[in-house]
């Protein structure tokens, strides 16, 4: 049979009579029927090989599953957005440790947060500086190993109270005569979440600033 015998066989039985262009996707159903007007259709004399119909069954197949596979991802994306959500608006009103080199100062009160010292630190301190980078307190740490609380009053080294603003706070561990420097993380409170429509990404907005989701060690 000529090629544009078989070719015409072959849209009958995609389209059942419908124009050829209804359908702009190649479904299960209309693979099959495909594949059986090709066999049907094929020159007796020149019978196609076996192994082409066997990769074409392979490729829908590969197409198939690969369209599914999308489709559950998808659906475990919103899942997962949905439940990054739903944890975000849980910690509204509570107080969080999150990793954070910047403070807040008030007009008074205090600024807390808690840094982890490692094993053999033979000497820890706290660093606070401001927006010009000048040094404004240094705070001794004890160096027992594990999780330390330290709490900022305000203070400057000198004894006067420092203007209410944003600072950097860090941390520093001497460990075998090198300096190494820690994860400082701030306790602060949330007051609301904001979720990027772009990205997706939840902030949480604090009495501190904007946090990321991901950078919260503790709820408390």
């Amino acid at each position: 049979m000529a090629t544009s015998a078989i070719t015409a066989a072959t849209t009958s039985a995609l389209t059942g009579g419908a124009s050829a262009g209804a359908k702009s996707q190649l479904g299960q159903d209309e693979f099959l029927k495909l594949m059986l007007s090709q066999m049907k259709n094929q020159d007796p004399f020149k019978p196609q090989d076996p192994g082409a119909f066997i990769a074409q069954l392979a490729q829908f197949s590969t197409v198939s599953s690969t369209q599914s596979m999308q489709k559950d991802i998808a659906s475990l994306t919103d899942s997962l957005r949905s439940s990054q959500v739903i944890d975000g608006t849980a910690l509204v009103g509570h107080s969080i440790l999150a990793a954070s080199d910047v403070a807040t100062l008030q007009q008074s009160g205090e600024v807390n947060g808690s840094i982890t010292v490692p094993e053999g630190a033979s000497a820890v301190n706290m660093v606070i500086t401001d927006a010009s980078g000048q040094l404004v307190r240094r705070m001794p740490m004890s160096t027992q190993t594990g999780l330390a609380s330290f709490s900022w009053n305000g203070n400057t080294d000198g004894g006067s109270r420092a203007p209410a603003g944003t600072y950097k706070v860090s941390a520093v561990a001497n460990i075998g005569g090198r300096n190494q420097q820690l994860e400082t993380q701030m306790s602060s409170k949330v007051e609301s979440v904001t979720i990027d429509p772009a990205s997706h990404a939840l902030t949480l907005n604090t009495d501190l600033g904007p946090i990321a989701l991901g950078a919260v060690r503790r709820v408390m």
